[in-house]
């Protein structure tokens, strides 16, 4: 079984995961609860009812309490993750099929039917195969609700950026189902993500409004996520190895956002300096596997950034560099600095 960003997971046990990153360990999948079957949830699928878990400090405490066999301290990774044995999956939801399913489906539920009018006015206007296109998210697995947003995915370099350049023409086409964020959706979008991500709101506004993957669509949020297809990914599980240094807030510029649209997303930075921390070098790269951080900052831009840095060490050429990586504490972020 092969397993990426994007994808969900149930185990036996009737927990849904969603799948972390492109790179797992032989015979695991890389991936944290998401619904949860509890007897209190809003959430059904057939006579199962479901609560929804969203930071990762909830999803770690659900699983100490419950399934504390799946927190691994992978070697690799030098990280405690849910490594959710292949064995244990009963089933792999593909976003691709999903969508699939919905377009030749005749009885479609009000979400369902807004999930297909995007893709098809995404796919129209980007001019990819419907291949390259799924729908993630509760959709994927049957438990949204009213208040559900959408989650759209594109796969491959080449139909991802295509996708995003129409996203940007979309959202400035005043006949478009595409909106783009109001300044109170921004707020309210802001109040969401505080809980998990601590910056102020103008730091935040400043950058979002400028992202064209988000915003709504016949008065639904949607988030689309761009993910590489498995022939453009090379690196193999032990290929790099990672080593924990500790926490910094850095400066730097960004030479390079080439990879910042994907998930998971990386910056090419230069003039790094340590602001406060582990004063380590060089850190020549700022990543996350969070697709909150991806197209925040564009090439030539300064950057003020804080979270965890790591060693990196290329196992086949020994070379070394840090990085930064955002996303595992609340206190993680990445703004463009102040002049």
């Amino acid at each position: 079984m092969r397993a990426r960003e994007g994808d969900l997971i149930k185990t036996r046990d009737n927990v849904i995961f969603d799948v972390k990153g492109l790179v797992h360990p032989p015979d695991k999948i890389i991936a944290f609860p998401r619904y949860i079957p509890s007897q209190t949830g809003t959430r059904r699928k057939g006579k199962d009812l479901y609560g929804k878990v969203y930071n990762l400090a909830e999803r770690f405490k659900y699983l100490q309490e419950n399934a504390p066999n799946l927190i691994v301290h992978d070697p690799v990774f030098d990280e405690n993750l849910c490594e959710v044995p292949v064995g244990a999956v009963k089933k792999r939801y593909d976003p691709v099929a999903k969508l699939a399913s919905l377009r030749t489906s005749k009885r479609l539920e009000p979400l369902e039917k807004k999930a297909v009018r995007l893709a098809e006015d995404l796919k129209e206007n980007a001019a990819i195969p419907w291949s390259a296109i799924g729908i993630s998210g509760s959709v994927l697995v049957g438990l949204h609700t009213s208040k559900s947003d959408l989650d759209p995915i594109v796969y491959g370099v080449d139909a991802c950026r295509k996708a995003y350049a129409a996203l940007e023409n979309l959202l400035q086409d005043g006949e478009s189902r595409f909106k783009p964020y109001s300044r109170d959706g921004l707020r309210a979008l802001f109040d969401f993500r505080s809980k998990d991500t601590i910056m102020t709101f103008e730091d935040f506004a400043r950058v979002e409004s400028r992202k064209a993957f988000q915003g709504m669509f016949e008065g639904v949020d949607y988030f689309v996520r761009f993910v590489k297809d498995w022939n453009e990914v090379h690196e193999q599980y032990g290929d790099v190895c990672y080593k924990n240094c500790g926490y910094a807030k850095i400066t730097a510029t960004v030479a390079d956002d080439s990879e910042a649209l994907f998930t998971p997303c990386t910056y090419k930075i230069e003039n790094a300096t340590v602001i406060e921390g582990a004063r380590l070098e060089p850190i020549l790269e700022i990543v996350s596997f969070r697709g909150r951080f991806c197209e925040q900052a564009q090439k030539g831009e300064a950057v003020t950034a804080q979270g965890k840095v790591e060693r990196v060490t290329n196992m086949k050429t020994g070379k070394e560099h840090y990085r930064i990586i955002l996303g595992n504490q609340p206190a993680d972020y990445m703004v463009l600095s102040r002049s």
